[in-house]
């Protein structure tokens, strides 16, 4: 099965073609230029230069949150377009659970960090042994301190753990300050980037676990700026 994946999630921008979770093609951006203005380049490009067509492509996959709210927006309007243009099913995968899939190698705690802003993080947990990765928690949005406590009241401290994602830097300094040991990712495993994306996609297709390009929905985690401002203001909002 082949994947078209897009990953718009953050500061970076990216798409590739995977097939078995092996990826085919891979087109990476972070030059903070707008994902409006590169996202359908870059696919455009990918596809010209790597000779593969949308056509031979079966499904497609988007990193579907958490993350910024208008590059998930982006990437979620993106994928809506060529599947229903192309009439594919589409997978939206957790941001958090791709780029956890950055360092295959690790044995130990793999720490998925985005800066999420007002002194939060956006964090998930996954363990990995023998190059199978699990889960731990959910994707959320929590304090860098709520984190550190959850590590040592686990009896974690011993286990090894490594950190990815464009929030990771500031998750390990903090842990460090804390006495909780821990890695960053090397730099060009660090961030997001749509192979991992494509890789979650095959887990959750094998899974059944596509819907259509109608189906597919954004997961924001938390409500945006301006919805905030408007509940500050006692009007409505569209998240209950």
């Amino acid at each position: 099965m082949k994947i078209l994946a897009l990953e718009t999630s953050a500061r970076s921008v990216s798409a590739a073609v995977t097939e078995g979770g092996v990826p085919l093609a891979y087109a990476y951006q972070n030059t903070g230029m707008t994902h409006s203005r590169t996202l359908m380049p870059l696919v455009d490009g990918l596809l010209r230069n790597s000779g593969l067509t949308l056509a031979q492509t079966d499904i497609v996959a988007v990193a579907a949150g958490p993350g910024s709210f208008t590059g998930i927006r982006i990437g979620i309007a993106a994928a809506k377009g060529i599947a229903w243009a192309s009439e594919k099913l589409c997978c939206g995968v957790s941001t958090l659970d791709a780029m956890a899939r950055n360092v295959p190698l690790f044995e130990g705690l793999v720490i998925g960090a985005m800066d999420a802003r007002r002194q939060q993080i956006y964090n998930a947990v996954f363990e990995q042994r023998g190059g199978v990765l699990r889960r731990l928690t959910p994707d959320r949005a929590l304090s860098l301190a709520e984190l550190a406590a959850e590590l040592r009241n686990e009896k974690k401290e011993e286990i090894p753990k490594i950190i990815v994602g464009d929030g990771a830097h500031l998750c390990y300094t903090f842990l460090l300050e804390q006495g909780i040991l821990c890695q960053m990712a090397p730099p060009a495993a660090l961030m997001q980037n749509a192979i991992g994306v494509g890789q979650a996609a095959a887990v959750l297709a094998r899974e059944g676990r596509l819907v259509t390009a109608q189906q597919l929905l954004p997961v924001y985690l938390r409500m945006s700026q301006a919805e905030r401002e408007k509940l500050a203001r006692g009007e409505k909002t569209t998240v209950e």
